[in-house]
């Protein structure tokens, strides 16, 4: 049958027509799940709210919190695997599946101990007249930023969850309480962090890219330098999420202080470099001396990286859908704001189960933008990407600044798409390895043509755009959607 026939043309549309059939399917089914899902935390919501309390105020508050939660899992968790999937090291179904075990893990191990009120530090307490005008800002600035994240991941935008609840929080707390209320030297951080994190994150992760290119992908004997390289950053890797996990997420559990992770850090390198020597050797017996086996080299590892991203992401940013709502549970019906504010168990269970619900039902959209739509991943880059993250994330934490692993995580995208397009522009040293392999000499660097530099566009501008234009409107957008959720509730009640 010669191609582009008549039944040629209807058999694609008929395939066309049970893919739509198909996607409307899943689609029906993730409604349904979201439907159940919220049913069971509104009568869970009804049995556990105290006397004094309104129980429709409380369900109303857990049913935000739950949709809150699967916003959450649909854009912000769908990051962390992303390059892992872009890089083939893991199906969609294996990624999602284990970032939902690692997310949910991570929650209900780690959470109940890094979760803190998300206004703390933004609204100053001593100017709420009572507990009713912290309860609807905190309702106000939940919904604003379930809104903002859904809106968010359906036109395909990983974006900060969190920096959506400070918008949130934001916006409602000047309308209800004014702008004397709001701490604007927190405010100024929260905007400096969405400027440094993801641009360090990108440095890091070109520097990694870079090293790794230069002393094993350029060099003639590549299994020699597997074997001197690959045990090195696996070891690293190792170091950087002990000390990550150790210090954020049970660092307030066991004492655990810089001054004690450090020297543990060191020894836990030592430890995976001695045995990822002789693994490395194994693997690399009889392999091919081609970059493309020694990229896959990093296959493990990355795999390995994303579950500890997912784990450490899943027991600090759960605050984000469980610590408004902890906090509205415990305050509601009181006559003067608490102090400190207690997760109870079932709250955090609704959250992990509601972030993890979110990932499968809706997460692949991200996974896909992340992973294959910004630039080419492959193992080794997506590798580079997660350790850089990872650090990222580590240093800002110690340093005192609040940053998003989104935006750290897409932020190291770009730098290693924008660092191919430089390294297939300007780098001598690869235009020498590439003419070597030819066997010719390499000629002098001259400055590339245009028709060069617009195949050489490695990063797809209108993604690149677009999702930093989305990260600039978060904040401001978040607080305005909440500035008018909450005047409504006002007018309503």
């Amino acid at each position: 049958m010669e191609p582009g026939t008549p039944l040629d043309k209807d058999l694609r549309k008929i395939e066309r027509l049970e893919e739509a059939t198909r996607a409307a399917s899943r689609s029906h089914v993730a409604l349904y799940a979201t439907l159940v899902f919220l049913a069971a935390a509104a009568v869970l919501a009804g049995s556990h709210a105290q006397s004094g309390q309104s129980g429709q105020l409380i369900v109303l508050a857990t049913l935000i919190g739950g949709y809150l939660a699967l916003t959450i899992g649909a854009n912000d968790v769908a990051n962390n695997v992303g390059p892992a999937v872009g890089a083939r090291a893991l199906s969609m179904t294996g990624a999602l599946a284990l970032a939902a075990v690692f997310e949910c893990a991570g929650a209900l191990i780690g959470g109940s101990e890094v979760v803190e009120t998300i206004s703390e530090g933004l609204i100053d307490p001593t100017q709420l007249p009572n507990t009713d005008v912290f309860v609807w800002v905190m309702m106000s600035a939940m919904l604003a930023a379930a809104l903002w994240v859904h809106l968010a991941t359906f036109i395909g935008a990983p974006i900060s969850t969190t920096h959506a609840i400070v918008g949130g929080v934001l916006g409602a707390g000047l309308v209800g309480l004014g702008s004397s209320a709001v701490d604007w030297g927190i405010v100024a951080g929260v905007f400096a962090s969405w400027m440094l994190s993801p641009l360090v994150g990108a440095l890091f992760a070109a520097g990694f890219v870079a090293f790794i290119e230069i002393n094993i992908n350029y060099k003639p004997d590549k299994i020699t330098a597997v074997r001197r390289w690959v045990p090195v950053f696996v070891a690293l890797m190792a170091a950087v999420f002990f000390a990550f996990i150790a210090l954020n997420v049970f660092g307030s559990v066991w004492g655990l202080r810089v001054r004690l992770v450090v020297p543990a850090s060191l020894l836990v390198f030592g430890l995976v470099y001695l045995l990822a020597g002789p693994w490395v050797h194994a693997q690399s017996e009889g392999m091919e001396n081609r970059n493309q086996n020694v990229r896959q080299m990093f296959r493990g590892p990355l795999i390995f990286a994303a579950c500890l991203l997912s784990f450490a992401h899943g027991s600090n940013d759960v605050a984000n859908a469980v610590a408004p709502l902890a906090a509205i549970l415990e305050n509601a019906g009181r006559p003067r704001l608490l102090d400190a504010v207690g997760v109870p168990f079932w709250v955090m269970l609704l959250g992990a189960v509601g972030i993890s619900l979110g990932l499968f039902l809706f997460g692949p959209r991200i996974v896909r933008v992340v992973g294959e739509q910004i630039t080419r991943m492959n193992p080794m880059r997506a590798f580079c990407v997660a350790l850089a993250a990872a650090l990222t994330v580590l240093i800002a934490s110690e340093l005192g600044m609040p940053v998003s692993t989104t935006q750290t995580v897409v932020g190291a995208v770009f730098g290693v798409g924008f660092f191919r397009e430089y390294a297939a522009r300007y780098s001598r040293r690869r235009r020498y390895y590439i003419l070597t392999k030819k066997g010719r000499h390499a000629p002098p660097v001259l400055p590339a043509t245009r028709d060069e530099v617009r195949r050489r566009k490695l990063v797809r501008r209108s993604h690149f755009i677009g999702i930093v234009a989305t990260w600039a409107i978060t904040v401001p957008s978040a607080a305005a959607l909440a500035a008018l959720i909450y005047i409504a509730i006002n007018w309503i009640r």
